[in-house]
């Protein structure tokens, strides 16, 4: 399976990156509040703005640290961007 990297939206504005192999499910995690992140509980809706492949998980995890250390508006950017197509996400 591929490794992926991800940029969710909460419904506050706020962008959270992660990592999977199964972006349904991990974004079903999210919202269900069982196995997500502690930061998108109660943030919801959510939704992939965001998705690019990774190499291997140590790749993917690398990306998502990078993606971490973004600004906002840079991350906005590469959203707006579509260079990680989002389309077909849940």
């Amino acid at each position: 399976m591929p490794w992926l990297v991800y940029l969710l939206r909460c419904g506050d504005g706020t962008l959270y990156a992660g990592v999977t192999t199964d972006p349904a499910r991990r974004l079903e995690q999210h919202r269900s509040g069982k196995g997500g992140a502690r930061y998108t509980r109660g943030r919801g809706p959510l939704r992939i703005v965001h998705l690019e492949p990774a190499t291997d998980r140590g790749a993917a995890l690398r990306r998502e640290r990078a993606l971490k250390r973004l600004r906002r508006k840079a991350k906005m950017a590469l959203v707006r961007s579509g260079r990680g197509r989002a389309d077909g996400a849940p």
